[in-house]
């Protein structure tokens, strides 16, 4: 641990220092003040004065020690002696090292910042900031906004926190699936957003694809036999895998036919394939599953003509199945095209078109542009190509629409 750069230490840290912290205190916003407090002196410290040899420990007992202070300053105001000497003799009486289990903390944590009290957006902030050790302003520039906006959306959801009494505890067994459900799908958005963003110059953002499969690790050390825990880590690291060859040395997308597979990480690509090849079979399949089969499928063809298509096809259809989804059906047609002809996965596209639930998205037109130029209708598939061009924030992606679009004049 010693050998590691400071900031990935104290990020690594941070969240089991606060779940430590918050486990004993109700406040969280007060305990997370003085983690950060902590972290803070840690990093102005230890470079002067070497790092200490329990450092999990000399951070916990910082971050006490601050907490204490504000809640003597809180005592002036208000009488709570008794539980003042409660914590000045919690804090003095024993060793520093006196240190739970981490790792229950962080999962409850995670729970925590994912609480359907909170708002998706809080959940997403609130997690990088808690539980991934983020700053405020790294986090802002992951999402592209102003950081007094994501210092608000931050402040809010911590206000929230106390305002409705969400406690600081692991959910019971009735509540724990579908609150586990939306800390997948949070670090799943997490994901998602790094490796293509929505918007601005870049396509992609690697501080938050690193930070969500460094989150979606720990998660899984804590809950290996889940296997949809596991289906996001091997979905996220075979996703992953492809990064370095996506874009060209300026930046351009490239799209998953043409890019140079020896410039994708096989190493990973053999870490997720290991992983879900282990899940599958083993417990019932969920989405999260299916999609890492998918994209095992993907990182193992050797070129894209060795392409799997009718095993993704089949994949495809059990995860419409298990989780219906305008975009499964649209990566179907996709599927569908490549063994049965364009023809075959426009009649999907249209019925997708039919539902109104992407109409807005840049996705379904430039899905039906690729087929249609597939099927040799290129007014058609120019048009969809300007369509998608048109409705994507992200320049990247923009100027490959455009360029495709620019083709087939």
């Amino acid at each position: 641990m010693t050998d590691q750069p400071l900031q990935d230490l104290l990020r690594e840290l941070a969240p089991q220092v606060l779940g430590a912290l918050a486990r004993r205190e109700s406040d969280f916003a007060a305990c997370e003040d003085a983690v950060q407090e902590a972290l803070l002196a840690a990093s102005q410290q230890w470079p002067v004065e070497g790092r200490p040899e329990n450092a999990r420990a000399w951070l916990l007992t910082v971050a006490q020690r601050k907490l204490y202070s504000a809640i003597r300053t809180e005592t002036a105001r208000r009488t709570r002696e008794v539980r003042d000497a409660a914590l000045t003799a919690a804090m003095y009486a024993g060793a520093p090292d006196e240190e739970p289990a981490a790792g229950d903390d962080t999962l409850t944590l995670l729970f925590m910042c994912c609480h359907p009290a909170l708002s998706p957006p809080s959940q997403l902030a609130l997690t990088l900031r808690a539980v991934g050790g983020m700053t405020t302003a790294e986090i802002a520039r992951g999402f592209m906004v102003p950081e007094a906006t994501m210092a608000q959306r931050i402040s809010r959801a911590k206000s929230r926190i106390k305002a409705t009494g969400v406690r600081f505890r692991i959910p019971s067994e009735m509540e724990r699936p579908d609150r586990l459900r939306v800390v997948l799908h949070v670090l799943y958005l997490i994901f998602t957003e790094g490796h293509t963003s929505t918007a601005g110059p870049s396509l992609q953002r690697v501080e938050l694809t690193s930070e969500a499969i460094r989150l979606a690790r720990i998660l899984h050390r804590l809950l290996p036999e889940d296997g949809e825990v596991t289906g996001l880590l091997a979905l996220m690291l075979l996703t992953d895998a492809r990064r370095d060859a996506r874009t060209d040395t300026a930046g351009a997308l490239v799209p998953l036919a043409d890019q140079d597979r020896s410039a994708w990480d096989h190493v990973a690509i053999e870490e997720g394939a290991a992983l879900i090849g282990a899940t599958l079979g083993t417990v019932a399949a969920g989405p999260y599953q299916i999609q890492a089969a998918i994209a095992a499928l993907h990182g193992e063809a050797k070129t894209a003509a060795d392409t799997d298509w009718a095993q993704i096809r089949a994949l495809y259809r059990v995860l419409d199945e298990l989780a219906p989804n305008p975009m499964t059906r649209l990566n179907l047609a996709v599927a569908a095209a490549m063994l049965d002809g364009p023809n075959a996965g426009l009649a999907l596209v249209a019925e997708v078109e039919g539902t109104g639930d992407l109409d807005l998205s840049h996705r379904i037109y430039a899905v039906r542009a690729h087929l249609l130029e597939m099927a040799g209708h290129f007014p058609g598939a120019q048009a969809a190509y300007r369509q998608a061009a048109q409705l994507t924030k992200s320049l990247p992606e923009q100027r490959y629409l455009e360029q495709q679009a620019g083709r087939l004049t």
